[in-house]
């Protein structure tokens, strides 16, 4: 059971509780620094799906623009997740 649970999580649970906790509190810190709060994040959320659902057919004109913007968020993201990884 524990090396299934190891297997899922990449890492023993006490080192993946601690990379957890680092990386939460320097997303925090970066989150604040720009003044954004996890209910911002939450109401552009919700807001864009309201956008999407009052807006019907048109806002998929908008689709390559919010690929791009969510590209430019993910993919750094995803390259650093690989890079953690690798050098891990």
């Amino acid at each position: 059971m524990a090396d299934r649970l190891t297997q899922f999580l990449g890492d023993t649970p006490g080192r993946t509780a601690v990379k957890l906790v680092v990386i939460s509190l320097v997303v925090g810190i970066i989150m604040s620094a720009i003044g954004y709060t996890p209910i911002d994040v939450w109401h552009a959320f919700t807001g864009f799906l309201e956008r999407i659902y009052e807006l019907g057919f048109r806002a998929f004109g908008r689709f390559g623009e919010y690929l791009l913007y969510g590209a430019m968020i993910v993919v750094p993201v995803f390259l650093l997740a690989r890079l953690l990884k690798f050098k891990g």
